[in-house]
């Protein structure tokens, strides 16, 4: 035996309404809040600080120079890994020298096993200078690591990323 479905009971207001006010009614509703969604989200341009644009040695459109230098593996492979950690860490502490100096405003390694083992980029004009701050680096000298450096053109707003990550680190790396 079958039961009898109540169809009222199974209604949905979105079910095709039969009072013709209605569909206007939804309609209606669906206009005016996509009408507040759309208004309520003002796009208010961020207000030009000439002081700290020129601080920050940004040009009119909020960018500066710098020198990429992508580290790649170099000749020299360390096999005992006590002379290794020994190295990566004079390695960490000469970023964390140049950074402090201002001279470097972005370092990290790439995450996966590639010949690219990270990035710099040097708060520098030129690739001459670059090339002198690079030979500081004792991962450099020792040739397990090698640099190949670009002309790089971004926001110079970068030159903040080093104060601002002092405020979030709770230990140091070279610690």
């Amino acid at each position: 035996m079958t039961a009898k479905r109540n169809d009222q009971e199974n209604k949905c207001i979105f079910d095709k309404p039969t009072n013709p006010y209605m569909k206007k009614l939804i309609l209606l509703i669906a206009v005016a809040t996509l009408s507040i969604n759309c208004f309520a989200q003002k796009s208010t341009k961020p207000v030009y600080d000439a002081a700290l644009a020129k601080k920050l040695g940004a040009d009119k459109y909020g960018m500066k120079k710098y020198v990429m230098a992508f580290l790649k593996e170099g000749p020299t492979r360390l096999t005992d890994s006590a002379a290794r950690m020994q190295l990566q860490m004079a390695h960490l502490k000469n970023i964390s020298k140049l950074a402090d100096e201002g001279k470097l405003v972005v370092a990290g390694p790439f995450l996966d096993d590639q010949p690219i083992k990270g990035i710099f980029i040097f708060n520098v004009a030129t690739i001459e200078e670059a090339k002198t701050l690079t030979e500081t680096d004792p991962a450099i000298k020792a040739g397990s690591l090698i640099m190949e450096l670009h002309p790089f053109y971004c926001s110079a707003a970068l030159m903040e990323v080093v104060k601002i990550h002092h405020s979030l680190e709770n230990v140091s790396i070279t610690d």
